[in-house]
């Protein structure tokens, strides 16, 4: 038997991918879990990011996961051997966000790719997320030299592992459906599609492209042959310009990207969205703030209070539930700018004293992220509340609020 090959387009801390992330942990048994913490290793906040993927996947899954620490590549001695060590007894490895290309300059000509093949020997679970999933295949897009730097768009060598670990010559894209950019296109791991034009015709002739959604998870199973889609989006296989998708909740064979009817394969105008499934989270904390902020928006013209903090109460709790996440984007602070406009304006319609259910929830909300270490939003929400009236004064005992 051999292992699973994970990889996950984005959302790998999100609420979104609870369910996945428990199904993945029943393959792993009782087996040490490690966080490889390498991508996001050139971080000002690498300690805060580890923390609160620990602290997520505890909460959210029940298992312990401790960190490997390769945040640059150790020398020769037994800081280097440990870690090694630790990751050949591990039964679940995982590494998500940061940098892909900061990442293969610590992991290239080093003992990583072996370490990484030999799990999946051992029949362990190898889960490779955001960052992290670029650096597996023979090509990897440089996102922050492109995307931010304004690079030219190049492919820069990865870690080629997908071919030897599935017999797959395929190029990992995740975050393939991104749609941060609005008016501006952003998918393709936010290359967009005149850039992506432009690579493909650098790939080798036998190569193909299999875009992972975000919040979407490709299990690879090499031993059965065969890949598995979960999570809220879907899986994409583009070779020259051409698409094929295929939705959360499809079991495929390896032919299907190899064979004959997937060389020619037909192609949409783009990667069809996924069916509407209500049962499923919401993909992004953004998503959850223009929904709250439009229902209090609607409640506050209508002068209902009780809406009002419902819809705030709604707001509060997105943010509780995807503290954890390490994603980095401006979401969190537009999160908190609408909680704190709510409170302002609901402190001048209702008076500090009817807020008192909302107040405990975000004093509580702010224990969660102090211990979660997320100081920014511990004292968003400290300001937040002072400026609707209401002080909150840490002591040895807990919060003491004041109205």
């Amino acid at each position: 038997m051999t292992g699973l090959l994970v990889i996950m387009g984005s959302g790998e801390t999100a609420p979104t991918m609870v369910k996945p992330h428990r199904e993945i942990f029943e393959r792993c048994g009782e087996r040490p879990a490690v966080l490889l913490d390498t991508p996001y290793g050139f971080q000002e906040n690498a300690d805060d990011i580890s923390s609160r993927a620990l602290q997520y996947f505890a909460d959210s899954t029940g298992r312990r996961v401790s960190v490997v620490n390769w945040r640059t590549t150790p020398p020769p001695g037994l800081d280097r051997e440990r870690a090694l060590a630790e990751l050949r007894s591990a039964g679940w490895l995982f590494a998500g966000p940061g940098s892909p290309t900061y990442a293969l300059r610590q992991w290239t000509d080093t003992e990583i790719p072996a370490v990484l093949q030999e799990a999946l020997s051992r029949d362990a679970v190898v889960l490779f997320a955001s960052a992290a999933a670029l650096t597996l295949s023979s090509h990897t897009i440089p996102v922050y030299e492109i995307y931010k730097v304004g690079a030219d768009p190049a492919w820069a060598p990865g870690l080629d592992l997908v071919r030897p670990l599935t017999g797959l010559p395929a190029v990992i894209i995740p975050h393939y459906d991104n749609a941060e950019g609005g008016h501006h296109d952003t998918r393709f791991c936010y290359l967009g599609e005149r850039r992506l034009r432009m690579l493909e015709p650098e790939l080798p002739d036998d190569s193909f492209i299999l875009g992972v959604d975000e919040h979407t998870a490709a299990v690879f199973d090499p031993a059965a042959a065969t890949v598995r889609v979960l999570g809220n989006g879907g899986l994409t296989l583009r070779r020259a310009g051409e698409s094929r998708w295929w939705p959360s909740g499809t079991l495929l064979p390896f032919t299907a990207f190899t064979g004959s009817d997937a060389a020619h394969a037909p192609a949409p105008p783009s990667p069809a969205p996924p069916a509407p499934q209500p049962d499923l989270p919401a993909t992004s904390l953004g998503a959850e703030t223009l929904s709250a902020t439009t229902r209090f928006d609607a409640c506050y013209e209508a002068r209902d209070v009780d809406g009002c903090v419902a819809a705030a109460l709604d707001l509060e709790q997105a943010m509780h539930d995807w503290i954890a996440d390490t994603d980095v984007s401006d979401e969190r602070e537009q999160a908190r700018s609408a909680l704190r406009n709510m409170l302002v304006r609901l402190g001048s319609l209702a008076g500090t004293e009817r807020l008192a259910p909302l107040i405990k929830a975000l004093v509580e909300l702010r224990t969660s992220a102090r211990e979660a270490k997320d100081w920014a939003l511990s004292d968003a929400l400290r300001d937040a509340m002072q400026a609707a009236g209401v002080s909150v004064q840490d002591t040895p005992a807990g919060p003491v609020v004041t109205y």
